[in-house]
């Protein structure tokens, strides 16, 4: 799965429901997307959106070569201030404010530090590595990049989101040896997992993960 910033809760079921969480990296950066923002409720109680500073990029740039733009933590610090849960947080048992302030490393080892923080404060696994420490040839398409991913790490059963059913071909898994599984439709909130950590028990939500982490064919 591609890597989201501070997403969901109904992402962390694939921690939940996986033996390894490989983080797909080695693909195109989809500019539209919740890789690198998602929205939070801003002063008014609306929901806004938070997005990262990034550096300027090529339009195919894959997402392990993100970057951060110079002035980056001056721009986030100003974007937060937009957001009262940031601002003035009343909450924050996990640390979860103090991981958003820290833009040492790439985005990708931004997002994978906050995704890992989350997942420790929600009781989760992190058994977890990214695509390109793979190998895997950027020639392949979708489905078989996919498939070549399994194959690597020994894979028996590749399980993905809902969102990920018109994707795959159950054939041509079962042709190589590996079940294709799909989460449940997931029902529960869709409010960002940074703002329900700061807001709600960890283990209320992580209750909600575990009871909507249900696999089906």
């Amino acid at each position: 799965m591609q890597p989201y910033f501070v997403p969901y809760a109904g992402y962390f079921r694939l921690l939940a429901a996986t033996d390894i969480f490989v983080i797909y990296d080695c693909v195109q950066f989809p500019r539209r997307g919740w890789v690198h923002r998602n929205r939070l409720p801003d002063a008014t109680a609306s929901l806004g959106w938070l997005t990262l500073p990034l550096a300027k990029a090529p339009r195919n740039v894959i997402i392990r070569d993100l970057a951060f733009r110079a002035d980056a933590r001056d721009v986030l610090a100003a974007s937060c201030r937009r957001f009262p849960l940031l601002a003035h947080p009343r909450h924050d048992p996990h640390g979860m404010i103090d991981a958003m302030r820290d833009l040492t490393g790439t985005p990708l080892d931004y997002i994978e530090r906050l995704l890992r923080r989350a997942a420790e404060a929600l009781g989760l696994p992190w058994h977890v590595l990214r695509s390109s420490s793979l190998g895997i040839s950027p020639d392949l398409p979708g489905q078989e990049r996919i498939l070549a991913i399994c194959r690597a790490i020994g894979a028996e059963t590749y399980v993905n989101s809902p969102g990920g059913r018109a994707l795959y071909d159950p054939a041509r898994f079962s042709a190589e040896g590996i079940a294709l599984r799909f989460l449940s439709d997931h029902r529960g909130s869709f409010a960002s997992i940074l703002a329900r950590l700061l807001d709600e028990p960890a283990a209320q939500v992580a209750e909600e993960i575990h009871a909507n982490t249900v696999l089906t064919g």
